[in-house]
């Protein structure tokens, strides 16, 4: 029944199957749909319903609902026969908009369209439309189209991406994230193009204002804005097709096309279809645009199209400081020792900046510096393991047990997150056993260290660890006033 269904989709009928369990409801009925919903999807809570929809809403449903005693969630509920009215409503939507799979979006068009639903009473006494909300999707759709049919879209919503936690922390580029919000508060040239040589982070500062946005922390004019990040390659790939560029993203949707200016230097002079696309709906103000360009990119480019100083701000984006750079290293820290399963030193962390912008020239901060504390904790990770077998073997199910725990918990499995639990502990038991047999310590969590940091750079640089030791001045020790 559910083949068609995203991923997403197929988490809030479970999700509404719990609800409805707990509930000690005998049938899935439209509000456990909308509580499903509120759980998984969270892009869509913000879109349409303020502050903290979800505590309001099971307040209310909890408040005019007979609570039973609970069911067992190892009971196949079936669906009331509003909530199968609301399945095939969401089938129709999604063909309305040629989707070939039924999202979350079209499930809450569902809900809307079952007009004497709970559901539909709880989201229209909060504002909520159905013509509103299926124009308001439909742009969104329109936004992350292909230009050709049957081509896959490479476009992102970043503003989504940002709610769902997705996105790197943002740090260290406050007066360019202000900068590119007043350019695109702008009456006229309210188009941005950031201006810096490779790995400064002027993505970052695009993701940035896609978590501002998110957050609500933004000026009014950028608050229901979204932002979709378009795929240059592919967009240069599609420009020589009759298709041409997408652009109907609608009004509320900036596009962020990295490095665009790319595109123009490459456009054959007989095929120029894509870049007189963007020329005339940029110079119409039919959408706005953030770009990104290298110096030397950006002066090429508004030499051969001079109509670029009617559209865009340039938005100058320098190199971090070392200090800066730091902060950016700690602020990915967590992300960095969760997927090498290593943790850094202090003193790891600080030289990493030192070292990259001391030694490594092609590049610049804070990217160099990323690179490095990545590269060191790779390093750490491909030296070969001097353990017994049988307990290097036993680390590795722990650490899938884990793993398998952990996504049980987030899907809301909690007897299987039980069962996995009990697993755990059994082999730590086995682990600890083959400890004491071998006569080894428990394994820990190995440290990514100031040498490894060293050593890797050594091997990029060519020049001995002992000479990239000896060189630290004040700057990169401890007690250094810049840190």
């Amino acid at each position: 029944m559910f083949e068609r269904y995203t991923e997403k989709a197929r988490r809030v009928i479970f999700f509404a199957r719990y609800e409805a369990s707990q509930f000690g409801s005998p049938y899935i009925e439209t509000e456990h749909m909308l509580l499903g919903l509120l759980r998984e999807s969270k892009e869509l809570t913000f879109r349409f319903l303020k502050g903290k929809p979800a505590e309001g809403i099971r307040q209310q449903i909890e408040a005019t609902t007979v609570k039973r005693e609970s069911i067992p969630t190892s009971v196949d509920l079936p669906l009331s026969n509003e909530s199968k009215r609301v399945l095939g409503y969401a089938a129709e939507e999604a063909e309305r908009l040629s989707h070939r799979h039924i999202g979350t979006e079209h499930l809450f068009l569902g809900l809307l369209r079952e007009e004497k639903s709970f559901a539909a009473q709880i989201l229209n006494e909060r504002g909520v439309r159905l013509p509103a909300a299926r124009e308001q999707l439909a742009e969104v759709s329109a936004a992350a189209a292909p230009s050709l049919a049957g081509q896959p879209s490479s476009d992102r919503n970043l503003v989504e991406q940002a709610v769902g936690g997705e996105l790197h922390r943002f740090v260290g580029r406050e007066k360019e994230l202000e900068s590119l919000e007043r350019v695109l508060c702008r009456s006229t040239k309210n188009n941005a193009v950031l201006v810096g040589e490779p790995g400064v982070g002027k993505r970052a500062i695009v993701e940035g204002l896609a978590q501002a946005i998110a957050d609500g922390n933004v000026p009014s004019l950028l608050a229901q804005k979204t932002i979709v990040a378009v795929d240059v390659s592919a967009a240069m790939r599609r420009q020589g097709d009759r298709g041409g560029l997408a652009l109907g993203a609608g009004s509320n949707a900036i596009i962020f096309m990295e490095e665009f200016h790319s595109l123009l230097a490459a456009q054959p002079p007989e095929e120029p279809e894509a870049g007189m696309i963007l020329k005339t709906a940029l110079l119409a103000g039919k959408i706005q645009c953030i770009s990104s360009a290298t110096p030397e990119e950006y002066r090429v480019a508004r030499e051969k199209h001079r109509w670029l100083d009617h559209c865009f701000r340039p938005i100058h984006v320098p190199p971090m400081s070392e200090a800066e750079t730091v902060a950016v290293l700690l602020s990915v820290q967590g992300q960095l020792e969760k997927f090498h399963s290593r943790s850094y030193t202090d003193e790891a962390i600080r030289l990493a900046a030192y070292y990259a912008r001391v030694y490594i020239k092609d590049q610049h901060l804070p990217e160099s510096a990323l690179d490095l504390m990545d590269e060191a904790a790779a390093h750490v990770n491909a030296r070969p393991a001097k353990r017994p077998e049988e307990i290097v073997e036993t680390m590795k199910r722990i650490k899938f047990i884990s793993q398998r725990m952990e996504n049980a918990i987030q899907n809301h499995e909690f007897e299987k997150a039980r069962f996995y639990s009990d697993e755990e502990k059994k082999e730590r038991a086995n682990l600890s056993a083959l400890c004491k047999k071998h006569n080894i310590g428990e394994p820990t969590i190995d440290q990514v260290t100031r040498g490894d940091v060293e050593e890797v750079l050594s091997r990029w640089t060519g020049i001995p660890v002992g000479t990239i030791r000896q060189a630290v001045p004040e700057a990169g020790r401890q007690d250094s006033p810049e840190e």
